[in-house]
């Protein structure tokens, strides 16, 4: 099975429904990263066959559980999970977050070559970074801890808008020391083709929004 099959299997099992052309461009993503990848560092994962799984699959799973239309992806680095989840949703507008240099430099030449003209890239650290405006959705799989991504990014998030923390194994521990402005939702399973291990959404709301 090819690539491209392999792509739109997933997707299928998944359950979503993703154009065709939607879905090479996210083929065209995987190579950029591919191509940039020596220069700049932006993955641990060289093999193909895993960045589909690791990288596209394992971000579009997160997508039943965001709301728009606003939504700001934190310490974003190859752009994961943010340009696949705005190639799924071009109606939505994404913002990018990170504070390395080469990674936001990768960022804007893949802005330009995939046209996205749905997705924005910023260089700052995100505990000083002064948003125009809440995001419908912040979320972020770059965290090692829930607490510190709720501590450092919660305030971008809109009162009626969902902070989503994509983890690994169920992060009993991190939810025990949330901060009293948000309140847990839920975590949710997330189930990636192909992946073998765990994959879970930490999904949080402000307190006042209850």
């Amino acid at each position: 099975m090819n690539l491209a099959d392999e792509l739109a299997a997933g997707i299928r099992a998944l359950g979503l429904d993703i154009a065709a052309a939607a879905q090479q461009r996210m083929l065209d993503f995987l190579a950029l990263i591919q191509k940039w990848n020596k220069a700049y560092n932006l993955t641990a994962v060289r093999e193909p066959q895993k960045m589909l799984t690791h990288h596209l699959l394992d971000s579009l799973a997160v997508l039943p559980h965001l709301r728009g239309p606003r939504v700001l992806d934190v310490g974003t680095g190859a752009g994961l999970p943010g340009i696949p989840l705005a190639l799924a949703r071009p109606d939505w507008q994404f913002t990018l977050l990170d504070s390395n240099h080469k990674k936001t430099t990768f960022l804007r030449q893949a802005v330009i070559e995939l046209q996205l003209g749905n997705v924005g890239v910023v260089c700052e650290r995100v505990e000083t970074w002064a948003a125009p405006r809440p995001f419908d959705t912040v979320v972020s799989r770059a965290f090692s801890d829930v607490a510190e991504f709720i501590a450092l990014a919660g305030r971008l998030c809109a009162k009626d808008g969902v902070v989503i923390a994509m983890k690994g194994v169920y992060p009993h521990e991190e939810l025990a020391q949330l901060p009293q402005a948000f309140r847990l939702c839920g975590v949710v399973p997330l189930q990636v083709p192909g992946l073998g291990a765990e994959r879970h959404a930490a999904l949080l709301q402000p307190a006042e929004a209850a």
